[in-house]
């Protein structure tokens, strides 16, 4: 959960408020990259005056205000009340929340991992097979987002239950162009060119990677996204659902062989800034600084797009910092292009007009293009226009989405947390720190085959 709430500004307390007309933040109709069309056509089928919608989520502080930038539009659309809420323990609140039969209208959260528990319990509503199709039909990477919001109810039968709705993108390798421009690198298109570079590098006299996993009680998480983005390029997006959920246990080649590829950068002396002993004793938030010391520590660091916040003061991301999607195999052409990554899913959890008409506005260029054109949000919704983004590196993340073939969430949060967020993080550790593929992965299945 570390790595979930670092992709998010979440830095207030709990507030509520509903939005007016007032909180618009642009004029409808003006400004030609939003499809105020798709906004005036919902506005024609929902008239929700009188009714009251309350939507709890995980969004505070800054990202509560951008949401409601957001949702005001909703609430000019179709006249209802909308009451939106947070809690610093919000995991724990919905909890307590539906099992009391007081449940919001929709809950929008970012575990799957609690969704499921949520459908399997009955406190969800099937949001039915045109949302299912829609899904298909108008996101990259369709079937993707399908599987991602697909649980079994109550009664053990699958459904698609969530709606995805601010998506958050790790694939991505950061860079200082003045770097690569000086030594005359460019930007690898495949793994196999992403390698050839790391050697070329060395073989220049430089260090290419900075690594670090340090991050106190969560120390080696960093390492987790890594294999990852690993196993994705290296196995089916089927083989890596099975992993997540121990239908294939961790001591299986194919997660053996990630775990090595991980190796391949990270353990070796001459490929990591300050050699491999110091990848585990490096903080994650100090780890980048190298690509910016003159001349540079490093030339690349794999890192999820929050970590800009830990760069330099006054670094600018898209022209003294940029990123690339980090790239496939060109030898497995037909795993595509996968993402990994993150991102909040809504669903309704009492079932009333507002709440249906909720999720059909989600539907909505616009709903989606209003959150672009501000910052910290993410889309694979092919019917946004790209234009809406408020600055170039989040379109390029954008675009990273929409071309997209496969979109899996992080593995770790997948997994039960003394997995994820304990014998994986350690395990990593214990790899970086010496220990063998096959002996750390036995360990983890351990770890795994202990919970009852």
């Amino acid at each position: 959960m570390k790595k979930t709430l670092l992709m998010t500004a979440a830095l207030a307390l709990f507030m509520a408020g509903g939005a007016i007309a007032a909180d618009l933040k642009f004029k409808p109709g003006e400004d030609s990259k939003f499809n105020w069309q798709s906004f005036e056509d919902f506005k024609k089928g929902h008239d929700l005056k009188g009714q009251t919608l309350t939507i709890f989520g995980p969004w505070r502080g800054e990202d509560e205000a951008l949401f409601k930038n957001v949702y005001a539009y909703f609430v000019e659309a179709t006249g209802v009340e909308l009451k939106y809420s947070s809690s610093e323990n919000y995991e724990q609140q919905i909890v307590i929340d539906t099992q009391a039969g007081s449940p919001p209208d929709v809950a929008i959260l970012p575990q799957p991992g609690l969704i499921a528990d949520l459908a399997s319990k009955g406190y969800l509503t099937p949001l039915g097979d045109e949302t299912k199709q829609w899904l298909l039909d108008n996101y990259a990477a369709g079937q993707s987002w399908v599987d991602l919001s697909t649980y079994k109810g109550k009664d053990g039968n699958a459904a698609l239950y969530a709606f995805p709705y601010k998506i958050d993108v790790k694939s991505l390798v950061w860079y200082v162009p003045e770097n690569f421009e000086d030594a005359g690198y460019e930007v690898p298109k495949t793994m196999e060119d992403l390698k050839a570079l790391t050697e070329k590098i060395v073989a220049d006299g430089g260090t290419p990677w900075c690594i670090g996993l340090g991050s106190g009680g969560a120390t080696g998480w960093p390492a987790t996204d890594w294999v990852e983005d690993l196993m994705l390029r290296t196995q089916t997006p089927e083989t890596y659902d099975k992993w997540v959920t121990n239908e294939i246990p961790f001591t299986d080649a194919a997660v053996v062989g990630a775990l090595d590829e991980f190796g391949w950068f990270a353990k070796n002396d001459k490929f990591v800034d300050g050699g491999a002993a110091a990848v585990a004793s490096t903080d994650f938030r100090d780890s980048p600084k190298g690509l910016f010391a003159s001349p540079p520590k490093c030339y690349l660091h794999h890192q999820a797009s929050f970590i800009p916040s830990f760069f330099p003061e006054g670094t600018v991301v898209g022209e003294d910092a940029d990123f690339f999607y980090m790239p496939p195999y060109a030898s497995k052409p037909e795993l595509g292009n996968p993402v990994l990554g993150a991102g909040t899913l809504a669903m309704i959890t009492k079932d009333t007009p507002a709440s249906r008409a909720f999720i059909e506005f989600l539907k909505t260029p616009i709903a989606h293009e209003l959150w672009m054109a501000q910052t910290s949000f993410l889309t694979p919704f092919k019917s946004a226009n790209k234009d809406a983004y408020a600055n170039a590196p989040m379109k390029k993340q954008g675009e990273i989405l929409l071309n997209s073939t496969t979109f899996r969430f992080d593995g770790s949060d997948l997994m039960p947390g003394k997995i994820g967020a304990g014998a994986f993080w350690t395990g990593m550790v214990d790899f970086v720190g010496g220990k063998s593929a096959a002996d750390v992965a036995a360990g983890v299945q351990k770890a795994w085959d202990a919970i009852k």
